[in-house]
């Protein structure tokens, strides 16, 4: 895949390994190989069989490093499933001008979206459903606003942008209508709580129908729980959405304000994507397709 960034990094296997032997020599003899993920804000490259690089393609997922390597250690005894644990943390060298992470291999694939047949996907929904309430119980004390806590009232006019860029791709008028719905529900009056702020199918890892991790904690922070419900549409199909809800224990409000979250984030990654990164076009397209279908 090409760039998907105007100011995006160049990065690859010969980087790394450069990278690799000027600030980690002790893995220097280890084989590096590209990953074949999707990721649009990281690049990965398995480093041996146990490891993984992931090399920032821009300056703002950059500044997730740090957040990182403070936050994951900390949260990831506390979670039913494997979460990416720090290895060594890089900075700038051989060319490229960024901070950079070395982890521990996670096994597993990402989950397949609107798969035909569809199988029985409530074990998956429970598991999605374990991970944000064992993730939102974690003492919030210190946590920094996650990417995504602002309230939806203030992601309308982006929103509307993207309407418009898609008129003619996108049933406008009616996404429209589920838009105003979703900006009709009440704010979220809670504490902020901990969210990972992106659990789209390219950040979970499956075997057997089951959840067994999530990465890319680049989003991390504190926020609105509703917006870690955005899986019931990005991940789930309808037949296991209420379970995922009952198991979540969403409510009025937080469901329409999830709602809200995935089609506002499809729409966008539809209107960004849609020439550079087909997987997320085509991820955009059902998870919107998905909610229009709910009327």
């Amino acid at each position: 895949m090409g760039q998907m960034h105007a100011d995006e990094a160049d990065t690859g296997v010969p980087l790394v390994r450069r990278l690799i032997a000027e600030q980690f020599p002790q893995w220097a003899r280890l084989p590096v190989e590209l990953v074949d993920r999707d990721g649009t804000s990281n690049a990965m490259f398995r480093l041996g069989d146990d490891m993984v690089v992931r090399l920032p393609r821009i300056a703002g997922a950059a500044e997730d490093v740090q957040k990182e390597h403070t936050w994951l250690p900390r949260l990831a005894p506390q979670l039913p499933v494997a979460i990416p644990v720090p290895l060594g943390q890089g900075g700038p060298g051989a060319g490229y001008p960024w901070s950079w992470s070395v982890y521990g291999w996670l096994d597993g694939a990402n989950p397949v979206v609107g798969r035909r047949p569809p199988g029985d996907d409530s074990p998956l929904a429970e598991d999605l459903a374990a991970f944000t309430k064992a993730l939102r119980a974690i003492d919030p004390e210190g946590g920094p606003a996650a990417y995504r806590s602002e309230p939806l009232a203030a992601r309308d006019a982006a929103t509307r942008r993207a309407v418009a860029a898609l008129d003619g791709v996108i049933d406008a008028d009616t996404v429209e209508a589920v838009w105003e719905d979703a900006l009709g529900v009440p704010e979220w009056d809670g504490p902020a709580v901990w969210i990972h702020a992106d659990l789209q199918p390219g950040n979970l890892l499956v075997s057997e129908g089951r959840l067994t991790g999530v990465i890319d904690f680049g989003c991390l922070g504190l926020g609105d729980p509703a917006v870690d419900f955005m899986p019931a549409w990005y991940v789930l199909p309808g037949a296991a959405r209420p379970v995922f809800r009952a198991a979540v224990g969403a409510d009025e409000a937080s469901w329409a304000r999830a709602r809200g979250w995935a089609l506002s984030v499809a729409l966008m990654e539809l209107q960004y994507y849609r020439d550079t990164n087909p997987v997320m076009t085509a991820v955009a397209g059902h998870v919107l397709k998905e909610i229009l279908a709910e009327g």
